[in-house]
């Protein structure tokens, strides 16, 4: 009985397809045992929902729990220019400004109905016990689940992307060539020790590997990576053809594309994930089905970058499994998956398709749930009400605008919620956000404490913001040259003829 407990009272929607009908909830320990007509379950500690709409917790496939501190940062920046500015962004960072930003986001999600996600933590130009553990930390005393994947690569940003060392005039060429990445032993050691004694249920805070742009990474690092990804079962994500600098420099590097090139060095697999996978093509899509591998999709900040709209129906039409991300605070602005779901849903529709091929609303929460739990490798665990899964639950006020009146539970989960109507989430059988509030958090100690930080990193990365400002006009100029090669793959509507 102390374990034993039933949510009653509330609607449940238990499966998209079908719609939310009234329920009751059993959960044992931390898992969901059973749904129960209303009222018929006695033997257990009641948990009133009354005007409560209970939705699974939404998954983010694809996040940087490092951006909570640099939300607002840029506005007309490419991903180039962005990762241009990186060394200023997240520079200088303590194991303490890590906890802090990553406890940021977590915070958002679980505020904005997300249960879990797969977060690839920056974490250049070496990995450190102690920042993964302090990232470890956040999630778990904001009560979430996450995959935590550091973000590494054994080449500078200025040595990815092939001629851009080149085009810069050579006061600035001796700037950005000094930006170098750590020996490689010296990065995949710290990971290697950690996995090794990973003290973290996997249930709950497991550990991955992200190699963060293959064009930044040398073949031999990206299949150290692999073997480290393996041995001890680490789920591997990386950004997928984000960017048409990305396919462009691909061709140029590989003679191939992206996923082509990561299927010859012997990347592709069922623990493999691609994030955004803007430009890729029928044949790489074949690829991913053939070879297992699933994709994130993140909508919202494919068209912050300027990136262009990923066309996810030709993707699951082959049968590649598809979640829904969010990308981080820095290239995004938020961690709301309900907008991350809308917009993926919305942005199929632009395609020359009919509305039958369009994502619906019943689609898309089943790709930000159950396909993203399948990019975490936590499929058939989470991501769904049903018997056997966790208890990994969100309740909606139906008194909320957002749900008044509900028409259609799903299409205005979907079309409608923004978060604001969240008023409590449970994750393992435990509330850690109740009546809108985050027990064991002290949340105006957490603010005083980020905008600290905020204040100390922006004074300690001013040189490098100096730097990154001098070098951004050439990134630019370069890239969107080299961008315009990516011509077979329009991802973006051409711009208007100018007028006469």
């Amino acid at each position: 009985m102390a374990d034993r407990q039933v949510i009653t009272g509330g609607l449940v929607l238990s499966d998209p397809a079908a719609g939310a009908h009234p329920a009751d909830i059993v959960v044992e320990g931390d898992s969901i045992r059973g749904i129960a007509p209303p009222g018929s379950v006695a033997d257990a500690k009641p948990v009133k929902a009354v005007n409560r709409l209970i939705i699974p917790g939404l998954i983010n496939a694809h996040t940087h729990g490092h951006g909570g501190l640099a939300k607002g940062i840029g506005d007309r920046w490419s991903l180039e220019l962005l990762l241009n500015a990186g060394p200023w962004i997240n520079g200088g960072r303590r194991s303490e400004d890590r906890y802090l930003s990553t406890l940021l986001s977590a915070v958002e999600m679980v505020r904005k109905g997300c249960t879990a996600c797969y977060d690839l933590s920056f974490m250049l130009p070496v990995p450190t016990m102690q920042d993964l553990h302090a990232v470890a930390q956040a999630y778990v005393d904001a009560g979430m689940r996450a995959v935590i994947a550091p973000m590494i690569a054994d080449r500078s940003f200025y040595q990815a992307i092939p001629g851009l060392l080149d085009a810069f005039p050579p006061e600035l060429r001796a700037l950005a060539d000094a930006m170098r990445s750590a020996a490689p032993e010296a990065i995949l050691t710290p990971i290697r020790d950690a996995a090794a004694r990973w003290s973290y249920s996997s249930d709950h805070i497991r550990l991955g590997i992200a190699p963060t742009i293959p064009l930044h990474c040398s073949d031999d690092f990206m299949q150290a990576c692999r073997n480290l990804a393996v041995e001890f079962a680490l789920p591997l994500q990386t950004h997928l053809a984000e960017s048409p600098v990305q396919r462009a420099a691909a061709q140029r590097r590989y003679g191939t594309t992206l996923t082509a090139h990561l299927h010859r060095i012997g990347l592709l697999g069922p623990g493999f994930s691609g994030a955004h996978a803007v430009w890729i093509d029928d044949s790489e899509i074949d690829l991913l089905v053939r070879y297992g591998g699933t994709l994130a999709h993140n909508p919202g900040s494919n068209l912050r970058l300027g990136n262009g709209i990923a066309d996810m129906r030709r993707a699951i039409s082959a049968g590649v499994t598809i979640g829904v991300g969010t990308d981080g605070s820095s290239s995004a602005d938020n961690q709301n998956m309900f907008e991350a779901t809308r917009l993926a849903a919305f942005l199929s529709r632009v395609f020359d398709r009919a509305p039958a091929e369009w994502i619906g609303a019943a689609e898309a929460l089943q790709l930000a749930t159950e396909g993203s739990a399948a990019v975490l490798g936590m499929a058939g665990r989470i991501g769904r009400i049903a018997a056997g899964y966790k208890a990994d639950l969100v309740f909606l006020d139906t008194n909320h605008v957002n749900l008044v009146p509900l028409n259609n539970a799903v299409q205005q989960v979907v079309n409608t919620e923004d978060g604001m109507a969240v008023r409590e989430v449970m994750i393992g059988g435990r509330f850690v956000l109740r009546d809108g509030e985050l027990p064991g958090l002290d949340w105006p100690g957490i603010v005083q404490r980020a905008r600290d930080a905020a204040t100390r990193l922006a004074a300690t990365n001013a040189a490098a913001r100096a730097v990154a400002d001098r070098l951004a006009p050439v990134v630019d100029h370069f890239c969107v040259g080299l961008g315009l090669c990516a011509h077979d793959l329009p991802r973006r509507l051409p711009a208007a003829a100018p007028r006469d």
